[in-house]
């Protein structure tokens, strides 16, 4: 998955304004106690972090 994607996704599972909140603030376990941002810095495949948040948030299996 492309990083452009998993914006997109972002962006229409949560709003523009909440999934920026959602990506800067909340610590996922599953991330290995880091944030969005972070893993994504830390070189770890989107399509894995947007599987985290889908787990975190309940996001149905259709859109993830």
């Amino acid at each position: 998955m492309r990083l452009t994607h998993f914006r997109e996704l972002m962006e229409d599972e949560f709003g523009r304004v909440r999934a920026g909140s959602l990506a800067r603030d909340h610590v996922f376990a599953e991330l290995g106690g880091r944030t969005v941002e972070q893993a994504l810095e830390d070189g770890i495949d989107p399509r894995k972090v947007w599987l985290a948040v889908c787990e975190a948030y309940d996001v149905p299996f259709q859109r993830r």
